[in-house]
């Protein structure tokens, strides 16, 4: 049996990071020391201000609990390998953009810490690879992690991550033969604001640019945004129009069940679509510098980034509910089967938790229960799994008690996904 791995470094200072930070202290009697680093140290002061203003830590800093801020260039993999060495950290949890993906990850292959991220990696100078994602950096390195022993799990945020282990919760339980796993993610809250993204625009507007990659008839099928849209009728959300989206757990879960289709919908309002297409036909989503009369040359989507709230900053005033869930059809038995696994989360009481807004929430617990996980040894893999590789029970027995309950819908009714 492996040693127990112990002491968390998270990278990354944005809303999600915020989430995972709380969360982290609150089962730090588990995780052991905390340590936070980003470019900009002051982001992760103010992430520690804010745990220690709500008592977020089962240990306290008085009976020995450790809570530290560190500046990191995380693009830099041999500084990320000696913070590493340095905090004596074991698990890390990588929450920063997605463009530093592979400089974390090579750090922990040196020096042997588990790895996780929450979205899939990223060139700045790519937009939209060709699929399967996972395997034009990730995957790559799945063999090096084997050889070093090194615990890596990929997309371990909500989406993906959790609809990961729903998908297989749903397939193991309920749909043996699977035919169909739709992946359907719904804010139906406010922020308040005439516009904005939930997330860093720069990385959410890049999600919505390109091309969307469906997996239906054993291949990738094309299609562009906005095109193909659905009515869903959803649990406490109700009926809500979701749109085809490309979106990362595709890329995995069409690996692992090839003879399924796999497709993800996410919710958008008509508002949201009509300033989504000015702004992309205006050319102010482009990442290619145009020069100003003055001659100042400038990225248009940095400008929109630049103008647009700070997604951490919509917290305050966020109300209403997120629905995410995954629906698995096919057989059982020779008869039709089909289950709903979803989680609904609120947005007001993410705030009041931890300071953030239902979306960072969904996206920042899920990392934690994955470290617990690796720390009493269950998903301690010494290997590169993304979710759905791994047992989802001990998954959702965590995150249960950390704030994201799993329930489970189907012809039997809407319940607990335990009973």
């Amino acid at each position: 049996m492996a040693e127990m791995k112990k002491n968390v470094l998270i990278i990354g200072a944005g809303g999600v990071a915020q989430v995972t930070a709380h969360k982290c202290a609150q089962n730090n009697d588990v995780l052991g020391d905390i340590h936070i680093a980003s470019r900009t140290l002051a982001k992760c002061e103010a992430i520690i201000a804010s745990i220690r203003e709500k008592g977020s830590m089962k240990i306290a800093e008085a009976e020995g609990g450790v809570l530290k801020a560190h500046a990191i260039d995380a693009m830099d993999s041999a500084a990320v390998a000696a913070l590493i060495r340095e905090t004596g950290a074991q698990i890390v949890i990588n929450v920063g953009s997605p463009f530093v993906n592979m400089s974390v990850l090579e750090a922990c292959l040196e020096t042997g810490a588990a790895y996780m991220d929450t979205a899939i990696h990223e060139d700045p100078a790519m937009i939209c690879e060709t699929p399967p994602w996972y395997g034009n950096y990730e995957w790559k390195r799945k063999e090096r992690c084997a050889e070093k022993g090194v615990t890596a799990i990929l997309g371990v945020g909500f989406d993906p991550g959790v609809v990961n282990a729903f998908a297989r919760f749903g397939i193991d339980e309920f749909v043996p033969q699977v035919e169909s796993i739709d992946i359907i993610d719904i804010n139906a809250g406010s922020h308040g604001r005439w516009f904005s993204t939930n997330f860093d625009p720069e990385i959410n507007f890049r999600e919505f640019t390109g091309t969307v990659y469906s997996w239906q008839n054993g291949q990738w099928q094309t299609n562009t945004m906005f095109e193909i849209g659905k009515e869903w009728d959803l649990p406490v959300v109700g009926k809500q129009k979701a749109y085809m989206t490309g979106h990362d757990e595709v890329h995995s879960l069409a690996t692992n069940y090839p003879h399924a289709d796999v497709r993800f919908w996410m919710g958008f309002g008509d508002h949201y679509i009509n300033v989504f297409t000015v702004l992309k036909n205006l050319g102010l989503l482009s990442e290619q510098p145009v020069k100003t009369a003055e001659g100042l040359e400038v990225i248009p989507l940095k400008v929109v980034k630049a103008v647009l709230p700070d997604p951490a900053s919509l917290a305050p005033d966020y109300t209403g509910k997120t629905c995410i869930g995954t629906l698995v059809k096919g057989q059982k038995d020779g008869q039709p089967a089909e289950v709903f696994v979803y989680n609904v989360a609120d947005h007001k009481e993410a705030y009041l938790e931890v300071g953030s807004q239902g979306i960072s929430y969904t996206a920042g617990v899920p990392p934690v229960a994955a470290a617990m996980l690796i720390a009493d040894g269950t998903w301690d893999t010494g290997t590169m799994v993304n979710v759905e590789e791994l047992d989802p029970k001990p998954f959702f027995e965590i995150l249960d008690r950390i704030g994201l309950p799993t329930r489970v819908k189907d012809t039997q009714g809407d319940r607990a996904w335990y009973d």
